[in-house]
């Protein structure tokens, strides 16, 4: 089936996967928006605060290798349904916590949710996409959780006046809860997973009647995917990781971790710390939040800009998006706008353009892999990304005391921006030697 077109069940699966992210983007960042008032409540000191907005990530690291593992060996819907009904209840548990403590052990289980579905959302969309839709399509869904993100802004401004900081959680735990009723009766499998699997034909071939009505599979005993080299369909996870490194993958592999990592540093400094950084700059918080909004969203529909660039043009049109920012994040940094429009529309603009690479980067985290081990290289991807996710907000307590260490917090940022740029060019170059997977499948 090489000739299908991007059709309504495509549409379907798009707008299902995007919402699955939406809801975990929510889930995930409202505490980046409670924090200011946990603080307060708590009296946390900078080191805690530290701790606290880690756990999450530490649980995301740990959750994105099993949950990527598990969607390689039981499918990509049963992992996406059970991911998104432990978000909901553990997020809303966050909201009864009393303590420091409590707080740092109920983000890190509810990390481990958030972090175990990315994988397998991203392998359903890939594998569900025509060919020229495939990276374009992760940068969409992102963006769902782009959006997400800054949902939890004004559901803080709106809800911590009223039932506090709790209630923030409360919120978002409820909304998940109610959408993961949802997704038992919609989300679908991945046709490339069922096939790679060798799943009956019985069972493939309704499915790839939804991809192209009309299409009578009663001819075909067996399918096959013709696009994808053979791997392992063993269990064993040391033999999964292995076949991320077969051929160029041994050079792409590594590249992909590499600009992971550098964007997350710089994506979750702004998440963790974003609206006390801009306080700290003289913005207003309910205004540093309402920006910190703002830039997710453009920044979402930036990434999606630049990914149809890149489907036609290659990963090298990714760095286009940190090599803009670097120069308006250094701006920040040196203090070149001391306050008032000018600040804002740098911070507006280096913010937005961390977005677009960070989504970007994250759309070629698993184009390059099988499907019997797609999951599994989103997974190792975002396990490496989440190292820096975890120290983000651990090394980025120290730029929280006042204007100049938040100033020095946007130097850093820089930084990692110059690091994401040095290693798509390279990723870039290597990848030449791959092609991503074709089709859904081949009959026979």
């Amino acid at each position: 089936m090489r000739d299908l077109k991007f059709s309504r069940y495509h549409w379907q699966i798009l707008v299902l996967c995007s919402l699955v992210t939406f809801f975990d983007g929510q889930d995930f960042s409202a505490l980046a928006y409670a924090l200011p008032y946990i603080r307060d409540d708590m009296g946390l000191t900078d080191s805690m605060t530290g701790y606290v907005s880690s756990a999450a990530f530490l649980g995301q690291m740990i959750g994105s290798l099993f949950g990527s593992y598990l969607g390689d060996i039981f499918g990509r819907r049963p992992v996406i349904i059970a991911c998104t009904i432990g978000s909901a209840v553990f997020t809303t548990m966050v909201g009864f916590a009393g303590t420091a403590e409590q707080l740092i052990g109920l983000r890190f289980v509810s990390g481990l949710a958030i972090g175990g579905l990315l994988a397998p959302v991203w392998a359903l969309s890939i594998e569900s996409m025509p060919k020229s839709m495939r990276a374009t399509s992760v940068t969409i869904i992102m963006m769902g959780f782009s959006f997400g993100s800054a949902s939890a802004a004004p559901i803080a401004n709106w809800v911590a006046p009223v039932l506090g900081w709790q209630g923030i959680f409360w919120v978002c735990g409820a909304m998940t809860g109610v959408f993961s009723l949802y997704l038992l009766f919609t989300l679908p499998e991945s046709t490339r997973w069922m096939v790679a699997k060798g799943r009956p034909a019985e069972k493939i071939a309704p499915m790839l009647a939804r991809f192209k009505p009309g299409f009578d599979a009663s001819p075909y005993s067996t399918f096959i995917l013709s696009d994808e080299r053979k791997t392992t369909d063993s269990a064993n996870p040391i033999l999964k990781f292995r076949e991320l490194f077969v051929g160029a993958l041994l050079i792409v592999t590594p590249l992909i971790w590499a600009a992971y990592f550098f964007s997350s540093f710089a994506m979750y400094l702004k998440s963790a710390y974003g609206v006390i950084f801009m306080e700290n700059l003289g913005i207003a918080r309910t205004d540093a939040a309402w920006l910190g909004s703002s830039s997710a969203i453009i920044g979402a529909i930036v990434g999606v800009a630049l990914l149809a660039m890149t489907e036609k043009r290659g990963p090298g049109w990714i760095a286009l998006a940190p090599l803009l920012a670097i120069p308006f994040v250094l701006l920040v940094g040196f203090g070149y706008a001391t306050g008032g429009t000018y600040l804002v529309i740098l911070l507006l603009i280096g913010s937005t353009l961390v977005g677009a690479g960070h989504a970007a980067v994250i759309s070629v985290t698993s184009i390059y892999y099988p499907s019997t081990v797609r999951a599994t290289g989103g997974g190792w991807a975002s396990f490496m990304a989440k190292f820096a996710a975890v120290a983000a907000p651990i090394f980025g307590a120290q730029f929280l005391s006042g204007r100049q260490a938040a100033m020095d917090g946007y130097l850093f940022t820089a930084g990692c921006l110059a690091g994401i740029l040095v290693c798509i060019l390279a990723l870039a170059w290597f990848a030449r030697k791959l092609t991503s997977a074709g089709d859904v499948a081949r009959a026979s």
